[in-house]
């Protein structure tokens, strides 16, 4: 147990300029994010029926099928069937029937190349529900698949909000808004680096899009020309598995600075072409057909007639015996405000962010094999969380989202890890668990993927199990751990902290610490208190006609009714739209000017 505690008043006075998350949204394998449709579709099992009816209408909705009888058993678990990780269903190809060139040489020496086809060695992964199309929802102009998810993506969040942004925009100068949105595989569709690069071979012709929407930074340059129309700062700091967490640090930053006030931060990653594919298998990386039904003790084949299915729902099992990761494409956004902001405006508070720790490997033999930086980024979050909240918090109201990859490899090292730091950092039974189980390897997003799984089981008292993972296994370190291998139920005021890791391929770590929305509004309030006791009435007064405004917005994405945001040709500017002094900057359509 912990040898002391640090005082209320001691920990309160750690806390400097908290970054508030007000909004998120997104999409991945379990379906729409905003209204913790997604976290309830992971620990579906684990929900009243009440709840699992309304994941259902929610996931009905994504796969486009409003009219949908969730009532029927046989259409709940096609709903069910066909979310989550599972055998392919929902991508423009064929993996039984990727195409390939192979050579020959003739009688004369010459080589010659075959079009041939071959079976796609992995048979699964995590893809949006079957029938999500978000080209379908707006005017896509055949945008790359990641940058149409950014759309969607960046859309729920900011309508989630309870407020229209236009209201949120005119409370801010313009450069006090930033967007910090990426991917860590850029646009590798057709329809960007992947078509430009195979266009030649294929006889066809570059198209003069395919360039540039390629581009890893792309998913913010869209969210500011389409969605936002943004003037602020904007970028991404691409960091392979990692990228969320290095785009959240900035948005931190900015906001602690106080050179922004509002940040847009997310991730959109869509890697699920055969070429990519391909690659991560090249690497061993992926779970394949074979190496999963050898895990079950099946035969290496599935024919047609086997007796026994190979369990693709299980395809992930981080921390069990494993054979290598499921790939996934997931686009999640969040909303961060200042203090000030989120009480003026009545915004929802889902937490905050306590900090974000990066660091390299240092000298490495293999650049895709883990290091030591890892060690460094959870030792410094852990260690700033306990100042920051206090050791009780750390050691009796903390969990891990381990990165929990499901190699050997991952499985080893990172158990490795977070058994030391516990033991020196005196923590007993640490709960540890890896939503990777459930929504596969996005990459980019893979933290991304964290967050929202942290604030929805803060919102619903359940942690989710690494439910695909029989048992630990042996060479897995358990000394002051404890693996959830099954969703739990827990108070979420007595679970004030919660720790993202990261480890990125090329020495690309990261660990952020996350704080509860209970300890964050009561942080709030009593700092609010000291000033005036009617100001944390008037926040929740406010805060109840936002609630009320999201509910109208959750009613109304389930009934279909709403489309993402998507402002092409509109309020486009130009030179003659700035009236510039020597002192600010004002730009036509924006209430407040850009202090010079």
């Amino acid at each position: 147990m912990c040898s002391q505690t640090t005082s209320r008043s001691d920990s309160q006075n750690n806390l400097q300029k908290p970054v508030i998350i007000t909004g998120y949204g997104g999409i991945s394998a379990a379906g729409r994010s905003s209204g913790g449709h997604a976290f309830r579709r992971i620990i579906f099992d684990a929900l009243s029926a009440q709840k699992q009816q309304s994941t259902l209408r929610s996931l009905a909705q994504v796969m486009s099928l409003q009219d949908f009888d969730i009532t029927s058993k046989q259409n709940s678990d096609y709903l069910l069937d066909h979310s989550l990780i599972r055998q392919w269903d929902n991508i423009h190809w064929n993996a039984n029937k990727v195409p390939f060139h192979s050579s020959f040489i003739d009688e004369q020496s010459q080589t010659w190349w075959k079009l041939d086809y071959k079976k796609s060695a992995v048979q699964c992964a995590a893809q949006t529900p079957k029938g999500f199309d978000p080209a379908l929802l707006y005017p896509s102009h055949h945008h790359p698949r990641g940058l149409q998810m950014a759309v969607y993506g960046a859309s729920d969040a900011i309508q989630s909000m309870g407020m229209e942004w236009e209201d949120i925009q005119s409370k801010l100068e313009p450069d006090q808004i930033g967007v910090y949105a990426g991917a860590a595989m850029g646009q590798l569709s057709q329809e960007g680096h992947g078509g430009m690069m195979q266009a030649a071979s294929l006889g066809k012709r570059t198209s003069s899009k395919q360039c540039a929407l390629g581009l890893a930074q792309m998913p913010a340059d869209f969210i500011n020309a389409y969605v936002l129309g943004n003037v602020g700062a904007t970028g991404t700091m691409v960091g392979a598995c990692a990228t969320f967490l290095y785009n959240l640090k900035l948005a931190c930053d900015d906001i602690r600075s106080g050179k922004r006030r509002l940040v847009i931060v997310g991730t959109s990653e869509a890697p699920l072409e055969p070429e990519i594919v391909e690659g991560y298998n090249a690497m061993t990386a992926l779970i394949t057909e074979k190496k999963l039904r050898q895990l079950d003790g099946l035969d290496a084949t599935s024919e047609k007639n086997s007796e026994n299915e190979t369990e693709f729902k299980q395809a992930s099992r981080p921390f069990g015996d494993n054979a290598g990761f499921t790939l996934a494409e997931s686009s999640q956004f969040f909303v961060l405000c200042d203090e000030k902001l989120t009480l003026e405006l009545g915004l929802t508070i889902y937490g905050s962010i306590g900090d974000v720790f990066i660091h390299a490997d240092g000298y490495k033999k293999s650049i895709s094999s883990p290091g030591i930086g890892n060690y460094i980024t959870m030792a410094k979050a852990m260690a700033a969380a306990e100042k920051d909240l206090g050791k009780e918090a750390l050691c009796q109201g903390s969990y891990v989202h381990a990165h929990g990859s499901s190699t050997p490899q991952n499985r080893t090292t990172e158990s490795e890890i977070f058994s030391t730091l516990a033991t020196a950092f005196d923590i007993k039974g640490w709960p540890i668990t890896a939503i990777k189980a459930h929504l596969g390897h996005s990459l980019a997003s893979a933290s991304a993927d964290q967050l929202f799984t942290s604030l929805g089981a803060w919102d619903e008292g359940i942690l989710p199990g690494i439910t695909t993972t029989d048992k630990v296994a042996d060479d897995v370190e358990q000394k002051n751990l404890r693996f959830l291998l099954q969703h739990e139920r827990f108070d979420p005021k007595a679970m004030p902290l919660t720790f993202l890791n990261a480890k990125g391929f090329g020495g690309n770590n990261a660990t952020a610490y996350i704080i509860s929305p209970h300890q964050t509004k009561q942080r709030l309030k009593e700092r609010l208190v000291k000033n005036a006791d009617s100001a944390w009435q008037n926040y929740e007064d406010k805060n109840t006609a936002v609630i009320q405004q999201m509910g109208h917005y959750d009613l109304a994405m389930l009934k279909g009714e709403i489309k993402p945001r998507y402002h092409f040709g509109k309020d486009v500017l130009d030179p003659s739209d700035l009236v510039i002094t020597n002192s600010e900057i004002h730009i036509a359509g924006h209430a407040k000017a850009i202090k010079l």
